[in-house]
C-alpha cells in the first residue's frame, strides 16, 4: 500500500451517543490491524462514547493470517487482512467467524465497495468479511503532453513513444488484460483460459516495448521520471498521482476508461474472538464519514465510507473527486484471492517480457 501525506481539517464531532454504536457491554476490543487505521485520536471518541477500551496491534497480511492460524482464530476481536486474504484462510484454516451484516450499518458504505467485498469473503454462503480502506493503480497522466492516454493500453500510443514508465509486475498484466477487452479474474478458475489471455497481453507488452523508458521498481524512481518529464505517463498507484498533483497541477491520477485496480483492507471477525459487540461498535463508529476522514488523515488512504470525501480539505477532495466520480468508483476491478498456480504462469509471461528485444 502506497501512503501520502494529508493533512485533513476534521470539524469537531459531538460524542453522543448514536443509534449503531451500543454502550450497553463495556468490553475491550482487541484490534488487529495496519497503522495508521486506528489512529489515537478517533480511539479516544470510541472510548468516551461507548465505554469500551481498544487495545491495538499492527501487523500486515502474513502476520495476520500467521498469528490467526497459530491459535485457531483467537488472541483478538476484530481483524483486518486485504479482501483476498479471507476466503482462502477461512476455508482452510477455520480461522474467520461470519459476520451479522444485520449488525452493521450499511448505509455507510459506498454500495459498489460493500457488495463486491462481501461477494469476494463469502464462504459456504457466509459473508466473513466488509470493506475499510481502500486504494488503487491506475495511470498517472501529464495532461498537457499526454492528453490520449485513457486507458492502460494507451501507454502504447505513438504520441508518448519513450516517455511512458510502469513496473513489470502481476498488475500491468491483469490491466492490460482489461484494457484489452479481456476479464483475467473471471478466468482465474480456468487454467488454460487464463494462459490464452496472457499470451495476448505478452504480445501487447513485447509490442509496447519501445514506449517504454524504463520498468519503475519503486516509488522514488516513479515519482523522480513523472517530476523530471522524462516520463509523460505511467502505470502507477492514486496516492502517488495526488502527491504529484499538488506539486505540478498538470500531472494527476486518472481512472482508466476500463477500470482502476482496486485493493481492500477489510473488517473480518476472528473464529474465536470475544468481544464481538465491541467490533460491531467500532465498525459502525470508524465508518461515520467524519471518523473516517480521521482515519484518512492517519492512513493516507480513503475508505469505503459514503460521502467521507467530503470532510476532506478542498485541495484534497477536488482531486479525489476529479480522480473518482462516481461512475470510476463503481468501475474498479476489485482484486480476487489468486488461485494456486496463477503466479507461476505470470512469472514466466513477465520473464519472457523482460527479455525480449
Amino acid at each position: 500500500m502506497k501512503k501520502s501525506v494529508l493533512a485533513v481539517a476534521i470539524p469537531a464531532i459531538g460524542l453522543a451517543v448514536a443509534g449503531w454504536v451500543s454502550s450497553a457491554s463495556a468490553d475491550t476490543l482487541r484490534l488487529l490491524t495496519w497503522g495508521g487505521y486506528a489512529p489515537e485520536n478517533v480511539i479516544q471518541m470510541f472510548e468516551e462514547e461507548t465505554g469500551h477500551t481498544v487495545e491495538v496491534t499492527t501487523s500486515n497480511n502474513e502476520e495476520m493470517i500467521s498469528k490467526l492460524r497459530a491459535t485457531g482464530g483467537g488472541g483478538f476481536d476484530l481483524v483486518q487482512p486485504s479482501q483476498d486474504r479471507i476466503a482462502g484462510p477461512q476455508t482452510e484454516f477455520g480461522i474467520y467467524k461470519p459476520i451479522d451484516i444485520s449488525k452493521i450499518d450499511t448505509s455507510q458504505f459506498i454500495p459498489s465497495m460493500l457488495s463486491a467485498t462481501m461477494a469476494n469473503t463469502t464462504v459456504d454462503g457466509q459473508v466473513y468479511g466488509v470493506p475499510h480502506v481502500w486504494g488503487t493503480s491506475g495511470l498517472v497522466v501529464d495532461t498537457t503532453k499526454a492528453a490520449s492516454v485513457k486507458d492502460y493500453t494507451d501507454l502504447c500510443n505513438a504520441d508518448v513513444a519513450g516517455k511512458v514508465t510502469y513496473r513489470l509486475k502481476r498488475p500491468t498484466l491483469i490491466a492490460f488484460a482489461f484494457a484489452m477487452g479481456m476479464d483475467p479474474f473471471a478466468a482465474y478458475g480456468d487454467e488454460a483460459a487464463y494462459t490464452d489471455i496472457l499470451s495476448q497481453v505478452e504480445a501487447k507488452l513485447i509490442e509496447c516495448k519501445p514506449n517504454v523508458k524504463t520498468y519503475w521498481s519503486g516509488s522514488d524512481e516513479l515519482l523522480n521520471l513523472m517530476r523530471s518529464g522524462e516520463t509523460v505517463a505511467a502505470m502507477a498507484w492514486d496516492t502517488g498521482g495526488w502527491k504529484l498533483n499538488a506539486d505540478n497541477p498538470d500531472i494527476t491520477f486518472v481512472a482508466p476508461t476500463s477500470g482502476a485496480l482496486g485493493w481492500i483492507d477489510t473488517f473480518a471477525l476472528p473464529a474465536k474472538g470475544q468481544a464481538d459487540q465491541a467490533a460491531y461498535d467500532w465498525i459502525n463508529f470508524v465508518m461515520r464519514p467524519e471518523v473516517a476522514a480521521m482515519v484518512t488523515e492517519a492512513a493516507g488512504n480513503f475508505t469505503a465510507s459514503l460521502g467521507a470525501d467530503e470532510f476532506a480539505p478542498a485541495d484534497l477532495k477536488a482531486r479525489y473527486q476529479a480522480s473518482f466520480p462516481p461512475e470510476a468508483v463503481d468501475n474498479i476491478k476489485w482484486y480476487p484471492p489468486v488461485p494456486a498456480g496463477l503466479e507461476v504462469i505470470e512469472g514466466n509471461v513477465l520473464d519472457r517480457v523482460q527479455a525480449a528485444n
